[in-house]
């Protein structure tokens, strides 16, 4: 299992970081769109979409994803789409999480297929946005994600008490969910007055421009996208558990699937366009 994941990974940073690096955004734009598509099928499986069906949805997320990418181009959409994406993730995550696994299979399924379709299309169109906008400012939303599960794993192992979501996700705990921010919030002082101070970079980090809207507004805003997170998270296990699947699929020898790897990206990077811009940057 260990040799799977080290040869997998070692793929998929050989296909990931030419793009990430090229000086022209559309190789990152398609490689994560065909990523996306791949998600697209995996969330239709899992809800009770399997076989052509379950293609079908992911063609067609992929075909959103076309459709939008001819039609702007390399331009910004309107800011209001980051906020429509992140009212969805808000109120959508909030439903499903209270509901916990056992209402969600109650949800009409057309209503499953559309939050996955937007949470999906929203996730990718943000993702390409951050990187037009600079290298920079996509991998600081890269490292919130990353860093903020990592404190929270360690923290939860040695602090963790009080369960956060047991019937969801039993190894998950507040103490966890605290030590998941405390270790956003000091890589966001270490970026914003360290690399971006101190280094030539290419565009502001996410962190900086948090930051430099004002130390209360900046702070809860990285509060508030280290929980979304969690949200995103929790939500693609509850989708697991109510499936009755380990894994969203097998696409990723020794990962699982797409989406267990993208979980807890797909409401931060939204989140993080529509945040960023309160300071002028995508303006």
């Amino acid at each position: 299992m260990l040799k799977q994941r080290i040869i997998t990974a070692l793929v998929l940073l050989a296909v990931l970081l030419p793009a990430l690096f090229a000086a022209s955004p559309w190789p990152f734009a398609v490689l994560t769109l065909a990523l996306i598509a791949a998600a697209g099928w995996e969330w239709a499986r899992l809800n009770a979409a399997p076989g052509a069906a379950a293609l079908v949805y992911g063609a067609g997320i992929a075909a959103a994803c076309g459709a939008t990418l001819w039609a702007l181009g390399m331009t910004a959409p309107p800011a209001w789409c980051w906020w429509v994406a992140a009212l969805v993730w808000v109120l959508g995550g909030a439903y499903a999480l209270r509901g916990g696994p056992a209402a969600w299979p109650h949800t009409p399924r057309l209503i499953r297929l559309l939050l996955g379709a937007v949470a999906l299309w929203a996730a990718w169109l943000a993702m390409a946005q951050a990187k037009i906008l600079g290298i920079n400012f996509l991998l600081s939303i890269f490292c919130l994600v990353w860093v903020a599960d990592i404190a929270a794993y360690f923290g939860g192992k040695a602090f963790g008490r009080r369960k956060l979501a047991p019937a969801i996700s039993p190894g998950k705990s507040w103490e966890g969910v605290w030590s998941g921010m405390a270790g956003v919030l000091l890589l966001a002082l270490a970026w914003a007055y360290g690399i971006d101070r101190h280094l030539q970079v290419d565009s502001p980090s996410l962190y900086f421009l948090l930051l430099q809207q004002g130390g209360v507004v900046g702070v809860l805003s990285l509060l508030f996208l280290s929980a979304m997170s969690v949200v995103g998270d929790l939500f693609e296990s509850l989708i697991k558990r109510a499936a009755g699947a380990k894994d969203s699929s097998g696409l990723l020898p020794g990962h699982g699937g797409v989406l267990d790897r993208v979980d807890a990206l797909l409401p931060v990077f939204p989140l993080a366009l529509a945040l960023s811009g309160l300071g002028g940057f995508l303006r």
